[in-house]
């Protein structure tokens, strides 16, 4: 499942209603990591929603798991020549849909995000006055839910492994790759390196764990004492050193 966030254009009702609409998803345009949704690519998507009589749930910031983060549900979708549009309806019985309701109406709240599914998609490469462009094309989609978010949520290497596997498939077909692809590929995994060492060093091994609970076992009658500040340090520089290089990584996923 991936995740896509939209600059989105809402109306929130003001008579206290609950209602809103908003664009989120803008169909033939270019995002950050090179994807276009392509008009049309909800259309299988809605009509399943529809035939199965349940309402596209509305969930703030992609928090699945409390139920609270349930605001509301999906009234109507309907894809226009701008992109996805939908129309809701906040509980405003739950108090989180109430504070959502009154962030949307006083504007604070502009980003909406959608969780999906790629059924189809493909690389496109054009080459216009001599500028190489590509842009992977999302054909048609599995849409999950969706809901606002006061950050969309960064879906670049969620991503990397579905566009990797098109991009390999494309190779073995003949496909050659520009020289700035390549060089995009080996920084990216040159990052991934960096992001799995950092995360190895951050949590700690199933190496020794019969000797921790021996060791815990004999010190299970002495009284608890503070955290060693040392080993808290080293700890925290670990997860420092996994979120640096994640970030790193992000920065490196390109379009390729």
């Amino acid at each position: 499942m991936h995740i896509k966030e939209c600059s989105a254009q809402v109306k929130a009702a003001g008579d206290g209603s609950g209602q809103f609409t908003a664009l989120v998803s803008v169909f033939n345009n270019k995002d950050s990591v090179g994807d276009v949704v392509m008009p049309g690519a909800f259309t299988d998507t809605l009509a399943e929603w529809a035939a199965s009589g349940d309402p596209i749930p509305v969930i703030w910031s992609h928090d699945w798991l409390d139920p609270f983060s349930h605001i509301g549900a999906v009234t109507s979708a309907q894809q226009t020549d701008a992109g996805l549009q939908v129309t809701g309806q906040l509980d405003l019985d739950n108090a989180k849909a109430q504070q959502v309701y009154r962030l949307l109406k006083a504007g604070r709240v502009k980003q909406f995000s959608f969780a999906y599914d790629v059924e189809e998609g493909a690389w496109v490469e054009s080459n216009a006055n001599g500028v190489e462009d590509s842009r992977y094309e999302l054909r048609k989609l599995k849409l999950y839910e969706v809901g606002p978010t006061l950050v969309g949520a960064n879906q670049e290497t969620e991503l990397l492994a579905v566009k990797a596997a098109a991009l390999a498939a494309g190779v073995k077909e003949g496909r050659v790759l520009a020289q700035k692809h390549v060089d995009a590929l080996e920084e990216t995994h040159a990052k991934l390196g960096e992001v799995i060492a950092a995360v190895k060093k951050a949590s700690p091994s199933d190496d020794g764990k019969d000797a921790d609970s021996a060791s815990a076992k004999q010190d299970a009658s002495r009284p608890e004492t503070a955290p060693d500040a040392a080993a808290e340090a080293a700890a925290d520089g670990a997860k420092s050193g996994a979120a640096q290089a994640i970030a790193r990584l992000q920065l490196a996923t390109t379009t390729i």
